[in-house]
């Protein structure tokens, strides 16, 4: 079967199982296949056997998410691997990484923490930015961990470790911490959308107010963080309010949709 060919049968299976997107997933699913990325579809002479796309399409059929199903996904300039048990990149938090390595290059040699790390695509992303930074990224899931471990590897100035933020962990005091956590509120789970239910519990439910981790950064990292360093925080859509109750004085960053989604606290 050609690649155009497999293209129209994915993307017509697709959209009569009412998948959003379907030419979109069709086309990365046929490519995937083909083991050629999306911008070579139309230059490739490859072919594809509709029993290879067939597994990847019932995926999406049953709502698992596109970038479980191809097991990889591009974030900032790389690509990670992720899968069952981790959370996925996302492109709102390309912009915590872009604020990071912006803050981290006021530091000769930055040593920096990525908490709930999970795939790592925050803390790896600066850490290849930055050369001369060291990154400590910190996850507590094996699940996830496995990801981490896979996607920082040959990085030299990556270090992981899989363990809980609550842990005592003897590290070097911080310059920046960086920290995607979860932050969903425990009673508003059960109604995202279908595909969420795909990523791990544990990566989404923040607690009853979607503060809990927040708390436990601010109690357990503000004397790891050295003076004149940085917090960094995705935060909730209608969180930021929340924050700078908190924190006291944070600045809050809203994200390309206009939603409040950064949050920037100096330590005095």
């Amino acid at each position: 079967m050609t690649l155009k060919e497999a293209l129209k049968f994915s993307t017509e299976y697709l959209e009569e199982k009412n998948i959003d997107e379907a030419d979109f997933k069709a086309l990365c699913i046929v490519c995937s296949a083909a083991g050629i990325t999306n911008s070579k579809f139309f230059s490739s002479t490859e072919e594809v056997d509709l029993n290879e796309i067939l597994p990847l399409l019932k995926r999406i059929e049953n709502r698992e998410p596109l970038q479980y199903v191809l097991g990889k996904w591009d974030f900032y300039e790389s690509e990670f691997f992720v899968g069952e048990g981790v959370l996925i990149p996302r492109p709102e938090t390309e912009e915590l990484v872009e604020l990071a390595i912006k803050e981290a290059e006021k530091f000769t040699s930055p040593v920096i923490y990525d908490l709930c790390a999970g795939s790592g695509c925050i803390g790896i992303s600066v850490a290849k930015k930055l050369e001369s930074s060291t990154v400590f990224c910190i996850e507590k899931s094996e699940q996830a961990f496995e990801y981490l471990k896979q996607n920082a590897k040959g990085i030299d100035n990556v270090n992981i470790f899989i363990a809980d933020i609550c842990d005592d962990i003897d590290l070097p005091k911080a310059d920046i911490i960086i920290s995607n956590p979860p932050y969903i509120k425990t009673d508003d789970i059960n109604s995202l959308e279908k595909e969420l239910f795909f990523e791990p519990r544990m990566a989404l439910d923040g607690g009853q107010d979607g503060l809990d981790f927040y708390r436990i950064i601010k109690d357990k990292y503000t004397s790891k963080l050295n003076d004149c360093g940085v917090f960094l925080f995705e935060i909730g859509n209608e969180q930021g309010n929340d924050i700078i109750s908190l924190f006291g004085d944070a600045e809050i960053i809203k994200d390309i949709y206009g939603n409040d989604r950064i949050a920037r606290i100096i330590k005095e």
